[in-house]
């Protein structure tokens, strides 16, 4: 078995730099004639380095080789601030896995592995991160910074809340996501990933706090993860099922194909409606089946660094 196999049966946590890194390097190596030429986490070209310059980009393979200092000039250098906003509560644990691997994962599981690979991108871009998880209470914020500590720092909190094994039941999401507002001052390209599946909220309050985050001309993506298999188009066996609400610990129990064709009609129209809110707010709404891998979250990272200007 080669490393990638182990990769990809190897918990989650113990892995997670790696699988965010061969989840990057997978997509780059498909779009690599793309438009997206400045994307590149290569340098362009070599400059001679002037004294009183900066010693950061100076290419020290380079020095060791010619005994001459050069400096990295790379295709696009930004000032790019990123933050990361991940729903930790219970409904974000399904579906029910062993142990998170990249080939087994739940939607938290997918959300983790999908921030760690938009961290490793912007951390090639010399750009700044930051990271807010909430669930029934604000579990962790990090501002946005750029240093190597800072990015192991939030690459540890996306490990502990994948580790979790009884999370916390119930979300208050708009709560949370005003006070993720009222802390990010400087514009900021914000990538909120949940399920949405919040049933202490309701859409008005929801989208009152998504207008907030927009506040200071923040460039607001939201991720909106399912397994589609199941919670979308509820492909279960014909047998009863007892059907159970992690978050309120409300249950129901029926045959699923009797209630197929009327939930996929109503979880089709919840959907179409908070697609419709999204764009009227200004909102890229993005939604994610998380059975089929990273390339949708990527591509839309691309699209949306190329408009923050």
């Amino acid at each position: 078995m080669d490393i990638r196999q182990e990769l990809h049966k190897a918990p989650l946590f113990q892995n997670l730099e790696l699988l965010a890194q061969e989840v990057v390097e997978g997509f780059i190596s498909g779009i690599h004639k793309s438009p997206f030429h400045g994307f590149s986490a290569e340098f362009a070209e070599h400059t001679i380095y002037n004294p009183g310059e900066s010693t950061r980009h100076i290419d020290w393979k380079l020095f060791a080789k010619t005994d001459k200092l050069y400096t990295k000039k790379y295709e696009e250098e930004t000032n790019l601030r990123c933050h990361f906003i991940l729903d930790g509560s219970a409904s974000m644990f399904y579906p029910t896995v062993d142990t998170q691997c990249l080939d087994n994962l739940n939607k938290l599981g997918f959300g983790v592995l999908a921030i760690a690979a938009l961290m490793g991108l912007l951390k090639k871009q010399r750009d700044a991160v930051g990271l807010s998880i909430y669930a029934d209470t604000y579990q962790y914020y990090a501002p946005e910074k750029g240093s190597e500590r800072h990015h192991r720092m939030v690459l540890e909190a996306l490990k502990r809340i994948s580790l979790e094994k009884k999370p916390e039941t119930h979300t208050r999401t708009y709560t949370f996501l005003h006070q993720i507002a009222e802390k990010i001052h400087r514009r900021s390209l914000i990538f909120l990933f949940t399920d949405l599946l919040d049933p202490e909220s309701d859409a008005n309050q929801l989208f009152q706090a998504l207008r907030h985050l927009k506040y200071n001309k923040h460039q607001v993506v939201l991720f909106h993860l399912s397994d589609a298999k199941t919670e979308l188009d509820l492909d279960f066996d014909d047998t009863p099922k007892r059907f159970l609400d992690v978050e309120t610990g409300k249950h129901i129990d029926v045959h699923a194909h009797r209630v197929r064709e009327s939930y996929t009609k109503h979880v089709t129209d919840y959907f179409r409606g908070i697609s419709l809110q999204c764009a009227k707010y200004g909102i890229q709404y993005v939604p994610v089946d998380i059975g089929q891998g990273f390339a949708q979250v990527m591509n839309t990272y691309l699209v949306e660094r190329q408009k923050f200007r």
